[in-house]
């Protein structure tokens, strides 16, 4: 796979000069901020990478939740999903996520949702790993 910087869908994060942690990110037209808590050494100016994992975890869930409920016609308000990240004995990461389905769905309604939600693009990548291609460039 070639990297190309104008390639819509690539990320490019950039160490601020003289700040510690802070990363600038650059994600298409949008701009982020990654830092580490004070505690671990950085200013807390914006949300940690494993933040961030869990936050596309998350917004990847319902995103897949309300594309499904959109295409079957289901009532579904909102899915509120809150995410916690771990280590096992093993050394092993887990991730916890509750879903909350908001609207007048019915039991099987809701478990075919929550089934729905294991099918997510990000749900898949971190349950079945991925490859990471890594090399110096000029």
């Amino acid at each position: 796979m070639n990297s190309n910087a104008k390639d819509p869908h690539s990320v490019t994060v950039n160490l601020r000069e003289g700040d510690g942690y802070i990363c600038d990110i650059k994600a298409g037209n949008h701009q982020l901020v990654a830092d580490e808590p004070v505690p671990l050494g950085g200013t807390d100016l914006g949300p940690t990478p494993y933040v961030y994992l869990k936050a596309a975890l998350g917004a990847c869930t319902a995103m897949t939740i309300r594309m499904y409920a959109e295409r079957k016609k289901w009532p579904l308000q909102d899915a509120i999903v809150t995410l916690r990240h771990s280590r096992d004995g093993n050394k092993e990461s887990v991730f916890e996520r509750d879903i909350k389905l908001v609207g007048d769905l019915d039991e099987e309604q809701k478990q075919r949702l929550l089934d729905i939600a294991d099918r997510c693009p990000v749900h898949k990548t971190l349950s079945h790993g991925a490859t990471v291609l890594s090399k110096l460039i000029d």
